[in-house]
């Protein structure tokens, strides 16, 4: 499957054949060693997403305390749930499209600025209806950033080592969940659920100053798709020799300056089509598993007789399992592939899975099957994302991103919808688990799937960024496809 990972792997930039014509800018990123500029990159971008993942989940976790507070019935916050995610649905394929459009950067200030506010407006909320439109709000914003995140980080990463250091960036992700239950912890029993909101939108206004100065453009996207000044100008402030490229570099014919836009159906030409699809179907039964637990598990351990604070641990061991997960499996697939490493955690993840609702388990083996689907599913997730960047190339990458989580969010927002169904039947928590095993078996089957396919898939064309026929030129940083996937 190597012919279909990003260009990344495998593009020529050729250069002039002059002493001054410095490194190339695919040498720079893969470099074995991180460089100063790109540690800085996966710093903000891991700010970034800590603050998604906050933002996310703090919806699941100041839900036993809006039951209480509003006098609902536990299935009432259903379409609370599902309107966040809807909203991340629509914002993941909406603003992919115009980052690879205008670049990662203006999405990422713009959707930060956004979702801050309409966190700071959700305290204010008095009915279900208030809270439902303010988190599909939240929601469009919250998209935008998590999909153009997950692509600038991956832009900045050498290839050899992607997959590991995207699953660490995501880590931000569920460590963020993991604040907003320790937060939500701390601050229900003393400030009420409006005070979580209110941390959930001042934290990323205090980010997204520091956004603009400091966040660069992805290098990759302005030598493809933007004016030389703009190139330059980030050069300069990374500190970087301006002649990386040479100034009058082209792009499969097409001038400096000039964008063609993006058309979704390009995710299915030139033998992409059935990975595009396979890739939709993992994310969406993994995303629908995903929140089925992070959005109910809370308020399903409160159903089982545990107390609120024992309720919000519960759930949040379910993050902590996500994180070692990721950090566990994203050196796997650096080793042994996405497929062979994937495909065998979701398997595993069904069986814990079902395990969770034994009756009578004790707590120390309910938070150790808890820690292990977290490993599982939630940490597999990164796996899927980087997946996903390693499959497109620069002009495509936000889009394949994009669409893979909006696709995704789809089963996310099936997930809370089915399980207030369930719960409202009165179903007892082991059928409960066992159905929420059954999209982890569908996580196996798809990645099983797609690794068959990894062994038939034809070759697509090597891409190449070209200067004029009159300079004389050789060929840096080439290689061939790659065999990791």
């Amino acid at each position: 499957m190597g012919n279909l990972e990003g260009e990344d792997r495998h593009v020529s930039f050729l250069v002039p054949d002059t002493p001054s014509s410095g490194a190339n800018i695919a040498q720079l990123i893969d470099s074995p060693r991180l460089s100063g500029f790109q540690i800085r990159v996966f710093v903000l971008i891991d700010c970034l997403v800590l603050l998604d993942g906050f933002d996310v989940q703090a919806i699941g976790f100041v839900a036993p305390a809006l039951v209480r507070a509003w006098n609902l019935e536990p299935q009432a916050l259903g379409p609370v749930f599902s309107a966040g995610l809807l909203g991340m649905l629509l914002g993941a394929m909406s603003w992919s499209l115009v980052a690879d459009r205008i670049g990662r950067r203006p999405v990422l200030i713009t959707c930060t600025f956004f979702f801050a506010v309409c966190m700071l407006a959700t305290a204010m909320a008095q009915s279900v209806t208030q809270l439902a439109a303010l988190r599909l709000l939240t929601g469009f914003g919250i998209g935008g950033v998590m999909a153009n995140a997950v692509t600038l980080a991956s832009e900045y990463c050498p290839a050899a080592r992607r997959a590991s250091l995207l699953m660490i960036i995501s880590c931000g992700f569920t460590g963020g969940a993991i604040l907003g239950g320790v937060i939500a912890a701390a601050l229900l029993p003393r400030a009420g659920w409006p005070a979580v909101f209110v941390v959930g939108g001042l934290l990323p206004l205090l980010l997204a100053p520091i956004l603009v100065r400091e966040l660069p453009e992805s290098l990759q996207f302005l030598a493809s798709n933007s004016t030389r000044p703009k190139l330059d100008y980030w050069l300069t402030r990374l500190r970087l020799q301006a002649d990386l490229v040479p100034s009058n570099v082209q792009r499969d014919g097409q001038p400096d300056g000039a964008v063609a836009p993006v058309r979704v159906v390009e995710l299915l030409r030139e033998g992409r089509g059935k990975l595009s699809v396979l890739l939709w179907c993992v994310s969406f039964a993994n995303l629908l598993n995903l929140y089925f637990l992070s959005s109910w598990l809370p308020l399903l351990a409160s159903r089982m007789g545990y107390s609120d604070r024992l309720s919000v641990l519960i759930g949040v061991t379910l993050q902590f399992g996500g994180i070692a997960g990721a950090l566990a499996l994203g050196p796997l697939i650096d080793r042994w592939g996405f497929y062979r490493v994937l495909a065998p955690a979701f398997a595993s993840g069904a069986v814990v899975i079902a395990a969770i609702g034994r009756p009578s388990l004790p707590l120390s083996m309910l938070l150790g099957a808890v820690f292990l689907a977290g490993v599982c599913v939630v940490g597999g997730q990164p796996g899927i994302n980087a997946l996903a960047a390693s499959l497109y190339p620069t002009r495509l990458r936000a889009t394949g991103v994009g669409w893979c989580l909006g696709v995704g969010r789809a089963g996310s927002i099936t997930g809370p919808i089915v399980a207030a169904h369930l719960i409202a039947r009165n179903l007892g928590p082991e059928t409960l688990f066992l159905l929420a095993a059954v999209p982890a078996v569908l996580s196996f089957m798809t990645m099983w799937g797609m690794s068959l396919l990894h062994f038939t898939a034809s070759a697509r064309p090597i891409e190449r960024v070209r200067v004029p026929a009159q300079t004389h030129r050789r060929s840096i940083g080439s290689r061939g496809p790659p065999s990791h996937l």
